[in-house]
């Protein structure tokens, strides 16, 4: 009596261990459906392979947007950096706002405390090298956090509100307009008027306020030495 066959493995796609695989599906769903539509189940779909084994590389759809950010900023080219501290912040400001103005819908991601503790080395290294600037300029640790976190959050604020509104004119929800400012009330604002408004909102000042921003953030390190905070010695400043 022969003995019956072997059982035949599983035919088609193999189940999907490779995190470049992982990454460059979720690209493609983000840039032709939108990061909202990024779900692990629908990614798995994708992938032709079952949710429950893409579990075993990602916890959830959080985790894996962070995997894929990971991958981004680690790709990122690290442009020439000057010797002088303030112009090197400014020169690392202007990459981290040219990336996340590539890719808004990231900006949500890290627009939370603790964001830096998720991040691959790979994709560490703007807040590297903006943390050392500060440190050679004579800055403290602390303060140095502080450098960072401020210029982090006025990025953030760059590329969010110029993708938002991007979005709400895709969206034809009308253009800006202060006609319904009463002048008696709000003379100032009234004067400015709407086109003024609207043309210095399109001009490009990102680096001109990065500038101005660094320059007071760096003042505050003191001439008398470093402070251990924004709020002079002994505070810890934002966290």
């Amino acid at each position: 009596m022969s003995r019956p066959s072997a059982p035949q493995g599983r035919t088609g796609r193999p189940p999907v261990t490779s995190r470049e695989e992982i990454v460059t599906a979720a690209r493609r769903i983000i840039e032709r459906d939108g990061w909202e539509k990024l779900t692990v189940r629908g990614l798995a779909a994708e992938l032709g392979i079952g949710a429950t084994t893409l579990y075993h590389h990602v916890r959830g759809k959080e985790d894996l947007l962070v995997l894929v950010l990971n991958h981004y900023l680690g790709r990122v080219e690290r442009p020439p950096l000057p010797a002088d501290p303030r112009e090197r912040i400014v020169a690392v400001g202007v990459t981290m706002r040219d990336a996340a103005r590539a890719w808004p819908w990231a900006v949500d991601i890290v627009t939370t405390d603790g964001f830096v503790g998720r991040l691959d080395e790979s994709a560490l290294w703007m807040v590297e090298e903006v943390l050392a600037a500060a440190r050679d300029h004579g800055c403290s640790p602390a303060h140095a956090v502080y450098v960072f976190r401020s210029i982090w959050y006025y990025t953030a604020g760059e590329v969010l509100v110029r993708a938002n509104t991007a979005r709400r004119r895709a969206g034809d929800l009308g253009e800006f307009s202060l006609a319904h400012i009463d002048a008696s009330r709000m003379p100032t604002l009234a004067a400015i008027g709407s086109d003024l408004w609207a043309e210095v909102a399109e001009q490009d000042t990102y680096e001109r306020g990065l500038r101005a921003l660094v320059d007071g953030l760096l003042a505050q390190a003191g001439p008398e030495g470093p402070q251990d905070g924004p709020g002079g010695a002994g505070t810890a400043g934002p966290r």
